[in-house]
């Protein structure tokens, strides 16, 4: 007899559609995936030595839940280097990935009732995650023509007395927006003299092509109080695999009771994990870095332009991470309908935009070779054309 609970849960749609081009492509299909939300680069050589290193060395046994004290403490350098932000070891928390770090806060902090700001589009896991411990949802809906970001005003107009959390996730998966130092500021105006916890997911960080990057945190003594930052080195150095994420709060009480949660189910990361992770914390693989980021910044413009060129298509350039969220309304109100047609009949897997809570779109991966880029834009191109329309007429 299954929970309520799991029985709210549906399965990742990026996940979902990744795994069914793998297995049309194992079929010996034509398939070309821009799905998955994966560099296509390989992790850096530096972290890899890193990981054969602490091998050899047989740093095989367990570690403290929170991360060995050396790994906590490249984090905490890289925020102060980064992103001006100061913390000590006993307020930052290492996880497995990005997504067991929110899995463990919004534990820790969401009852039932409990209503969670989630800006649309957003990432598939945020609502299923809020619902899972007992939370409501409150979208906030963005547009192409406000950059996909909240304003002020919307978010004061979503709060409640019931208001736990608010979501914001900078550089956005699936859109790409960034919110600049200013429109954070505003932002945390409306925060003021309330207790609501702001999430702010930054895994995309390192991937932003415009302007300088500002954490959520650092923008005020009260935003630094209020919001725990998530991230971690999946997209920044191809570490998806790997399975490594952080959280950092203020709040030290918070970060306790995360540990306490960790303690009794998943305990400390992959020990090999969390002393390569170092070497992608500590300056070592800027070099690299820079590399992804600009072959992304090339894929982008490519990307963008023959997708503007598509009659009843349009995207805005993302600012940062590596998905373009494009517009199909002059052609489809039905994104599932569209991205199942588009698989089957061209082999091109896309992301609904529905499933990121925005009708009307799909997200296109970029973390991909050019060549495949273009390819796989050339037989959308041929698709929409033949598409029949399903505006319900």
């Amino acid at each position: 007899m299954l929970t309520n609970r799991i029985n709210t849960l549906s399965e990742s749609i990026t996940i979902a559609i990744t795994t069914l081009a793998q297995e049309l492509k194992a079929q010996g299909k034509d398939i070309l995936s821009f799905s998955a939300g994966e560099p296509d680069f390989g992790t850096p050589q530096v972290i890899k030595d890193a990981a054969i290193d602490a091998i050899n060395k047989d740093f095989t046994k367990y570690t403290a839940v929170d991360g060995v004290p050396a790994l906590r403490e490249a984090i905490a350098g890289k925020l102060k280097r980064d992103n001006g932000l100061t913390y000590s070891t006993n307020q930052i928390m290492v996880n497995n990935g990005a997504k067991h770090s929110l899995f463990n806060l919004f534990s820790a902090t969401i009852e039932n009732g409990a209503e969670v700001i989630i800006p649309a589009p957003y990432w598939v896991t945020y609502p299923e995650l809020v619902k899972y411990c007992g939370g409501k949802v409150v979208e906030i809906e963005t547009h192409d023509c406000d950059s996909f970001k909240i304003t002020p005003q919307q978010l004061k107009e979503a709060i409640t007395p019931k208001t736990r959390m608010l979501i914001l996730t900078t550089p956005s998966n699936p859109t790409g927006s960034i919110y600049s130092k200013e429109e954070l500021i505003a932002l945390g105006k409306v925060l003021e003299g309330t207790d609501i916890i702001v999430a702010s997911d930054e895994m995309y960080e390192k991937l932003t092509y415009k302007g300088t990057f500002t954490s959520c945190a650092a923008v005020s003594d009260d935003m630094y109080k209020r919001t725990v930052t998530i991230n971690g080195l999946s997209k920044s150095v191809a570490m998806t695999g790997w399975r490594f994420g952080y959280m950092a709060a203020a709040d030290t009480e918070l970060i306790k009771a995360t540990k306490k949660l960790q303690s009794q189910s998943t305990s400390n990361i992959n020990s090999i994990t969390q002393l390569a992770a170092i070497a992608g914390l500590d300056g070592s693989a800027d070099a690299d870095i820079s590399m992804m980021r600009e072959a992304f910044i090339k894929r982008r413009d490519e990307a963008v332009k023959l997708m503007n060129e598509i009659d009843g298509l349009s995207v805005t350039k993302p600012d940062g991470a590596f998905y373009l969220f494009v517009n199909i309304k002059k052609v489809s109100n039905d994104s599932m309908k569209f991205s199942k047609e588009l698989l089957e009949k061209t082999g091109v897997a896309v992301v609904p935009g529905v499933g990121f809570g925005s009708e009307g779109y799909f997200r296109f991966s970029f973390a991909t070779d050019i060549e495949s880029i273009r390819t796989g834009i050339k037989r959308i191109e041929e698709f929409v054309k033949t598409f029949k329309p399903d505006f319900g007429i």
